[in-house]
């Protein structure tokens, strides 16, 4: 149900940060790194797990609004995706045409 503003003490902006200015463009980040960073969090930070799940649920759409931006790795096993800015010495046409077989 719908409330009126005054029922809250402080409103922010609605800010969604751009990727270059949320990730440093040599490095890659895994998707709980990217959630925590959303929140001004320092990647590495220790979560419970009901909030990680949360910042993760949030920061899905972000990564696929911003896949023109990203580039990710080739997982090897269980090892998770790392993701990061797409960089001019490595543009996503060099991706090998059999990458995802």
């Amino acid at each position: 149900m719908p409330r009126p503003k005054s029922d809250f003490e402080t409103l922010y902006p609605y800010q969604l940060y751009e990727p270059e200015d949320l990730l440093d463009p040599e490095m890659m980040y895994t998707v709980p790194e990217i959630a925590r960073l959303l929140q001004g969090l320092d990647p590495s930070v220790e979560l419970d797990p009901d909030t990680e799940a949360q910042l993760i649920r949030w920061t899905v759409p972000w990564l696929m609004a911003h896949t023109d931006d990203l580039v990710i790795n080739d997982p090897i096993g269980d090892e998770p995706g790392y993701f990061g800015l797409v960089h001019d010495q490595h543009p996503p046409e060099e991706i090998p045409e059999d990458a995802d077989q």
